[in-house]
């Protein structure tokens, strides 16, 4: 038996059946044209060849953590943010997990020069908002080369070399971050209306994750990991990124180029208020995992959940913990629900089912307020 908390058979059959934007086989999308732009930049500047590497979302836990020097105990590796199928293997939380295996590829005929592109989407517990998804697609890009050590110099390159392949209006900067498998590890900035958004992190490859993965004493690489969602999103001028997958027709035909976005018609939000008790340590992360799991297809609906306030078990009245049903070790979180459709107008009736459905998924109390007067169908 699993030590892990691991994905039930049900939910794991639906992430393996979402659609994957970067991959050509599943349908064109506008993912895949900023990925090209990017490949093409920097295999054009460095004249090397490109070794695009893809594989099943399920991954070795090996891969995705311990061949890239994450450290046993860190917190990435916890069921609250990763998705584990058995105690072995989960659905990749990084592209970066499908480098370890590409190097042993490639350690078994070195090449002089190469651009290993490894895109994907990859899995996350994450909040529900408009900039945020369980299920986003990554880039990584990295350049393996034998001979002169490749250093900081040719990381800029890199950099500027990616962004202005996309964004090349925009103004750019570069932050110290620090990454287990790189060393002079960098945060990629861009500036939008006055605020700088996150595209991306690179740096230098650390030469032990080279040698253990067989590669000659001479290689050297840089890594780097791009949002390819994020950077549509900015090319294009989209505010919310369920845009990306949206079926409405109107929507899904600017899916297919980089064009500016042509709002359609934006339908009205529907808002409802939530007081539900919770775990302690439950953040905006695994409630927003909950309602996906729950609502599956119609989480496309909530636009947003915010987090209004959180009080402790201890801090509250008595009537208030009889009111929800608490116990100690719980926390009462308010909660407001932005429900809006991208392609028409819910009714109040689909509102209070959806808000019906969240409350289930997220309330862990013995006491209930339902809108609707009953327990959701499931």
């Amino acid at each position: 038996m699993s030590k892990l908390p691991v994905l039930s058979p049900g939910a794991l059959e639906r992430a393996l059946a979402l659609r994957d934007l970067t991959d050509p086989a599943q349908g064109p999308h506008a993912v895949q044209l900023v990925l090209r732009k990017v490949v093409d930049a920097l295999s054009g500047a460095w004249r090397c060849p490109v070794a695009v590497e893809r594989a099943s979302p399920v991954v070795a836990v090996a891969d995705n953590y311990d061949r890239l020097h994450y450290p046993p105990g860190g917190a990435a590796r916890d069921a609250r943010h990763t998705r584990y199928v058995s105690d072995t293997h989960l659905l990749r939380t990084q592209t970066t997990a499908l480098v370890p295996p590409a190097l042993r590829r490639l350690a078994a005929a070195p090449p002089q020069d190469v651009l290993l592109v490894c895109p994907g989407m990859v899995y996350r517990r994450d909040a529900i908002d408009r900039l945020h998804t369980g299920e986003p697609h990554q880039v990584d890009l990295w350049r393996i080369r034998r001979g002169p050590p490749l250093g900081v110099h040719e990381l800029a390159e890199m950099i500027a070399g990616a962004v202005r392949a996309v964004l090349p209006e925009l103004t750019l900067s570069v932050v110290p971050s620090p990454h287990p498998y790189t060393r002079e590890g960098r945060q990629i900035d861009v500036r939008v209306r006055g605020e700088w958004i996150e595209i991306g992190e690179c740096g230098l490859v650390t030469p032990e994750v080279l040698a253990e993965a067989g590669l000659p004493e001479d290689a050297s690489g840089l890594a780097m990991g791009l949002g390819l969602d994020r950077l549509v999103m900015l090319a294009k001028g989209l505010d919310d990124i369920r845009l990306l997958r949206s079926d409405d027709p109107r929507i899904a035909a600017q899916m297919q180029d980089l064009s500016p976005w042509r709002p359609v018609s934006r339908h009205p939000p529907m808002r409802r208020d939530l007081s539900v008790a919770v775990a302690a340590d439950a953040g905006a992360e695994a409630l927003g995992d909950r309602v996906r799991e729950a609502l599956g297809p119609r989480a496309a609906d909530v636009e947003d959940i915010e987090v209004r306030s959180e009080t402790p078990w201890e801090a509250l009245p008595e009537s208030a913990r009889a009111r929800l049903g608490m116990r100690p070790g719980q926390k009462n979180v308010l909660l407001r629900l932005v429900l809006r459709a991208l392609g028409r107008t819910l009714t109040d009736d689909e509102a209070n089912r959806l808000r019906d459905a969240v409350y289930a998924a997220v309330h862990e109390g013995t006491e209930h307020a339902w809108a609707c007067g009953a327990v959701p169908a499931s």
